[in-house]
Formats: C-alpha cells, structure tokens, sequence
C-alpha cells in the first residue's frame, strides 16, 4: 500500500538545499578516496589482511650478483672442461662434464632469456637440426656413447665462447619480479619433464648433477623472495620451505663424494619418491607469484 501527501513550500526547498549539500558531500568523499586510492602504493589481500604491494629492488639486485657469481664459475669450470676435450683426455673431461654443468643449471632462466644462448648451449639432439646441434650435450655423446674426444675441437671452441657470451649478457640481463617467481617454477618443471625421467643425460647418466642444481636455483630465488612472502603468506612460505627442505633430503643419499651417483642406480621406487616430493613442491612454489602480486 502506498502513502502519498504533500510538504509545506518552506520545508520541500530545505529538503531539496539538504538533498544537494549531501550530495555534494558524497562526491567529494567518493572524489578523495579515489585520489587516494590512486597515490597510495597498490594492495595484495591475504586472507584478511592487505599488505602494500612488495618491493622487489633488493632481490633483483642479489639475483643479478648471484647469476654473475655462477656465470664466473660456469666459464672457469668450462674452459677446464673444453680444454680436455680439446688435448684428448677422455677420462678427465668425462669427470669434469657434469661438475661444469650445474653452474649453468642453476641459472638456466636466464639463459632462456638471451636468444639462442640456451639451445646453443644445452641442446639435447633432436632439439635441434643434427647440423646445427652444438653444446655440452653433442659433446656428451662423443664421450660416453663413441668414447672419444676426437672431432670436438671446434665445438669444444663454440661451447667456451657461448658460456663467455652468456657471462657478457647477464650484466645488462632484463631481470624483474616475474623472471624471479616463473624462472624458480620453470626449474622445477625443467627437472620434472626431463632430469627425472633420464633423458636430459641420456649418454652420461649424471641427471642428478642436473637435478640438484635445478632445485639450488629455484631454491635460491625462494629465498630472496623469502622475506615478502612471509610478511603476507607466512604459512605458505613455511610450506615451501619444508618442500624443498624434503626434497633435499631425499637427494642427500645419492651424493658420491663431490659428486653424485649414476641415476640409472636409482630404483623405480626411489625414483618414484622423488617425483613426488617434486610435485609437491611445485604446486606451493607456482602459487607464491600470485601471493606477491607479480
């Protein structure tokens, strides 16, 4: 049912006077929460609490200095490795191929990155045209599968040139938030499509070399985004945490003096395991991006 009556004149103009001036009002509020809105830093909402957006400058600037230390590595421990090809000692390049690997597995994102750097450097055969496969890999077979150094000289030579290359490039690198979080989960899934299944050293057998590594490098970008996570996800920064603390621990018996054993030592069982403790892993780590934002 619907009243209807009518206001004196007096107060129908001090209602519409009111109407207006409160009008005017809600306006300049909504006006002044948007101006705010857009001065104020932006927000990440966890659970219940809004956190300001991260700020990223100091983790980028470690990443850069760790990628450079790893790149300085990766040249001295190639050029040991490319000399001994290149003076035919079968034996020590065998021992130095897998060691010289991992400082570039630790950082392979970056590679990825710049180019051709990666495919130049660590393409398996069949990545690439047979003429213009070139890189640890092609080296990988002369030694183990033909048991010879012999007519690696030249890629040898390439190998060395392409790691100083990559060493140059990283200096100027774009490297921001999101390389950090997608380079950590391209890692994991690096070991989970080819370290775990044997294929990535095919000839060797020295996938856990590689597997390690990988795990070293997404580990070590876990850490510098460590600290944000924990401001606005402490729970799944501790759930990352005993991830790979985990999955370590399940490497850890594998390891042979400096080194680690053959991978075609491993049982299907223990393979098994550590393709779940990777899985597990994976699944908290890809989340951490959207956590912070970026």
């Amino acid at each position: 049912m619907k009243f209807s009556y009518a206001l004196p004149a007096g107060l129908l103009v001090a209602s519409i006077l009111f109407t207006g001036c409160a009008n005017n009002e809600s306006n300049n509020n909504e006006n002044n929460s948007n101006a705010a809105a857009t001065s104020q830093p932006a927000a990440v909402e966890a659970g219940s609490t809004v956190t300001s957006a991260a700020d990223f400058t100091a983790a980028i600037d470690q990443y850069r200095t760790y990628v450079i230390e790893q790149c300085d590595a990766f040249v001295k421990e190639t050029e040991k490795f490319t000399t001994a090809v290149k003076e035919g000692k079968l034996e020590e390049a065998k021992a130095l191929y897998a060691p010289s690997r991992m400082f570039y597995e630790r950082i392979e994102p970056i590679a990825e990155a710049l180019g051709d750097l990666d495919p130049n450097i660590d393409a398996r055969e069949n990545d690439v045209d047979l003429a213009e496969w070139r890189g640890f890999h092609r080296i990988e077979k002369s030694l183990w599968e033909d048991n010879t150094t012999k007519g690696m000289e030249a890629t040898a030579d390439l190998l060395l040139k392409d790691a100083q290359l990559l060493r140059a490039k990283v200096e100027t690198a774009d490297i921001n938030a999101n390389l950090l979080v997608t380079g950590a989960v391209e890692l994991l899934n690096e070991v989970s499509s080819s370290k775990v299944t044997g294929e990535e050293e095919r000839y060797s057998h020295t996938d856990l070399y590689d597997f390690v590594a990988n795990v070293e490098g997404a580990e070590k970008i876990y850490e510098l985004l460590k600290p944000e996570l924990a401001k606005i996800d402490p729970a799944l920064e501790q759930t990352i945490g005993e991830k790979f603390a985990a999955l370590k621990a399940e490497l850890a018996p594998f390891k042979s003096g400096e080194g680690y054993v053959s991978y075609e030592v491993l049982k299907e069982e223990e393979v098994r395991k550590l393709s779940q403790n990777l899985d597990a892993l994976a699944e908290p780590l890809s989340n951490m991006g959207t956590i912070l934002g970026v």
